[in-house]
């Protein structure tokens, strides 16, 4: 994590992934719990601060237009 602002978002979208995960654990959802999953691993990966808010916003609205 280069700057500052990529490890804020990384931050924020860990966090907003760890309440999906948990959402989707207690409620048996599979699709929140991979959503979440997926936010909290894949700011590692990524250091252009531009696709991170574009993949972030992704996964986050990814549960409402796919349910499993």
């Amino acid at each position: 994590m280069d700057t500052p602002s990529t490890l804020l978002l990384g931050v924020l979208f860990g966090s907003i992934g760890l309440g999906f995960f948990v959402y989707g654990k207690k409620q048996k959802a599979v699709m929140p719990l991979i959503s979440g999953i997926g936010l909290m691993v894949f700011p590692y990966f990524i250091s252009n601060i531009y696709i991170m808010i574009l993949s972030g916003i992704a996964l986050i609205v990814l549960p409402y237009f796919i349910k499993i």
